[in-house]
């Protein structure tokens, strides 16, 4: 693989195709969202470089969503990613705070019957009836992730009429059951779209998805609802803010 000198880094040598992606970078920042890039074959010219190079540069833009590639149509500037504020919300909530249009697609529900991991994220005996909601859920019309939910069917009787009146789960246990969520633990991954989720959220079979995992309760401690959900990761980032725990007189004394 060819490689290149980068000025100012003690002659540090980077692939030639790190160097065509910065450069692209600084490209894309001078055309708005939706503009075309030039063809890969006028780009390597540009760049002194190969179509292959080219290629493997556009190839990583477009996974990390600085890029969007239509087949057939070229490649054009990413609107921007949606930011989402890691906090105790529904996906609904998250959306319209950043003043996005939100909607939810109810691809399937059922139920099935826990098995022993399950029935303990729900606190229910194994073999107990639970709702399984699969969900797409879209923003400004754009698929974004895909969702499945899982409630106690015993605790929540006739809840799919209540999500059929109601935009949020989330929602639906509060005006139906008097149920608020006061309470979460979340886990944050990486997994690869398999080819039902690539098709679902438009995207190449393989492409990085974020799977957060949330166990939610309510008031009083009880889990409420355990789901994991798939964002796609060209077009989602989170965002939290951190705070430092209170320390105790004495503590971490001259510690840096």
């Amino acid at each position: 693989m060819t490689a290149t000198a980068v000025p100012g880094v003690g002659g540090f040598r980077v692939p030639k195709y790190f160097e065509v992606k910065h450069l692209l970078l600084d490209l894309t920042r001078t055309m708005p969202p939706g503009a075309p890039l030039p063809p890969e074959r006028e780009l390597a010219q540009r760049y002194g470089t190969s179509r292959t190079t080219v290629r493997q540069a556009l190839t990583e833009l477009v996974v990390e969503g600085r890029l969007l590639r239509i087949q057939g149509k070229g490649t054009f500037v990413a609107i921007p990613k949606v930011a989402q504020v890691l906090e105790l919300a529904s996906y609904t909530e998250g959306m319209r705070a950043q003043g996005v249009r939100p909607q939810t697609l109810i691809l399937e529900t059922g139920y099935i019957a826990a098995d022993e991991e399950l029935a303990a994220l729900l606190a229910i005996a194994v073999g107990a009836r639970v709702l399984r909601i699969h969900r797409l859920r879209l923003a400004d019309g754009e698929p974004m992730s895909v969702d499945a939910s899982h409630l106690s069917a015993n605790r929540f009787p006739g809840l799919r009429r209540h999500l059929a009146r109601r935009a949020s789960l989330y929602e639906a246990l509060s005006a139906g059951y008097g149920v608020e969520i006061a309470e979460a633990q979340e886990t944050i991954e990486t997994v690869l779209a398999d080819p039902r989720d690539a098709r679902l959220l438009g995207v190449d079979t393989g492409m990085p998805l974020l799977l957060l995992s949330r166990q939610a309760f309510d008031a009083d401690g009880q889990p409420v609802e355990w789901a994991q959900s798939r964002y796609r990761g060209d077009r989602y980032k989170l965002v939290t803010r951190l705070h430092r725990g209170a320390r105790r007189p004495g503590e971490g004394e001259g510690a840096p």
